[in-house]
């Protein structure tokens, strides 16, 4: 087998020492910009063909981590997700994948100097400066291109709902990178919610309302190349939890959750415009929560997301929290005429203390809009150190 644009042999691992002034950066950032590949070291060639095998030696963590910290640290935007797989046993050997990119151009720098590099074939060239300019322009024709997909599914979402008579929470996701159309079976979308419901439960606690106890996860319908949990909520008593989660055969994940109106005790409800900010927290992490699960099950890392708040009524919406006494409180609420969508960007694939930071950043960013600074359904990030 010959070397190819995404297929690059090394005969030995590089050294650790001095990694970032190696060939490294260079061939990490040729593979993204190329739209991604392997690279495999423990193979001899000779005019760029296979002609067997050779001893790498083990690789260690220390190894691993300085090799994943110069994707990172030298090259610029940094390349993320690098797959590093250990071969064989006698005649080992290590396979590192780089992932497709849509933050091109990588660039390397030396000194003052700076270039992107880019596979040829079974050679590694540079871009010139007509390459590097068209790179751009499709980085951010991809962006733009992105940002119109995600409104498009947060306009789908919201429409229909009741927003005149109560506040709607509005969550939507699409992977940065897609991939092939997976089109899951029912039973293949059943085990994605169910393993949400399971995921959101390890950093959110059970003090609020979760959309996940409102839709029938083990029962997704099919709808146009989604699979859709519709809302269990059928009847006038049980109208105020009404909540719709979709999982797309892309990998996109929307989420639609009533906020206002909740119930408040067992003969009151709170008017429409009154908000629970840690309903908003339980919508927040069960919708990433279908995220991960999605993205580990059709094989996604980076998502764009949206949330917002949509309430059409006259009054201003006001965002609650809860004193010592577990009770309601309003008092240090601001009266929102409107709700600024949140836009960011998570890595699915993240571990999972980054992950849960993730959704913790997310859901104080939403809670913070109300003149709410505590959470208190999405438990606290530990200190490592404790």
């Amino acid at each position: 087998m010959t070397e190819t644009d995404d297929l690059d042999w090394k005969s030995e691992l590089p050294p650790t020492k001095n990694l970032a002034q190696t060939d490294v950066p260079k061939d990490i950032a040729a593979m993204a910009n190329t739209g991604g590949g392997m690279i495999v070291y423990g193979i001899e060639e000779q005019n760029k063909a296979a002609t067997g095998r050779k001893d790498t030696g083990e690789l260690t963590e220390i190894h691993e981590r300085t090799y994943r910290s110069v994707a990172v640290t030298a090259i610029s935007p940094p390349v993320f997700g690098l797959e590093i797989h250990r071969l064989g046993n006698e005649s080992r050997a290590v396979a590192v994948v780089v992932p497709a990119s849509v933050d091109g151009p990588h660039l390397i720098y030396r000194g003052e100097y700076f270039g992107a590099p880019i596979r040829n074939d079974a050679d590694t060239a540079w871009m010139k400066e007509r390459q590097i300019e068209a790179t751009y322009r499709a980085r951010f024709d991809e962006r733009r291109r992105a940002s119109e997909a995600l409104d498009s599914l947060f306009a789908e979402t919201i429409e229909g709902r009741d927003t005149d008579q109560r506040a709607w929470l509005v969550a939507v996701a699409h992977p940065r990178i897609p991939g092939v159309l997976a089109r899951p079976t029912r039973d293949e979308a059943r085990e994605i919610f169910k393993h949400a419901s399971t995921i959101t439960l390890t950093y959110s606690t059970r003090n609020g309302i979760h959309p996940f106890e409102n839709v029938e996860h083990y029962n997704p319908r099919p709808g146009l190349r989604r699979w859709t949990a519709p809302s269990t909520a059928v009847n006038d008593s049980s109208n105020w939890r009404e909540a719709w989660m979709s999982v797309h055969h892309d990998g996109s994940v929307t989420v639609a959750a009533a906020l206002g109106g909740h119930r408040q005790s067992m003969d009151g409800y709170f008017e429409g415009w009154q908000i629970e900010g840690r309903g908003i927290e339980c919508a927040i992490a069960d919708f990433t929560a279908l995220i991960r699960a999605t993205a580990a099950a059709l094989h996604h890392e980076e998502y764009d997301v949206r949330v917002g708040v949509e309430y059409t009524g006259e009054e201003p919406m006001s965002i609650l929290t809860i004193d010592n006494a577990g009770l309601t409180y309003d008092g240090v609420s601001t009266p929102l005429r409107s709700f600024t969508s949140v836009r960011s960007t998570l890595n699915a694939a993240a571990p999972d203390s980054d992950f849960h930071r993730q959704v913790y950043e997310l859901a104080e960013d939403c809670v913070n809009q109300g003149g709410i600074t505590h959470l208190h359904a999405i438990e606290p990030l530990t200190d490592p150190g404790d």
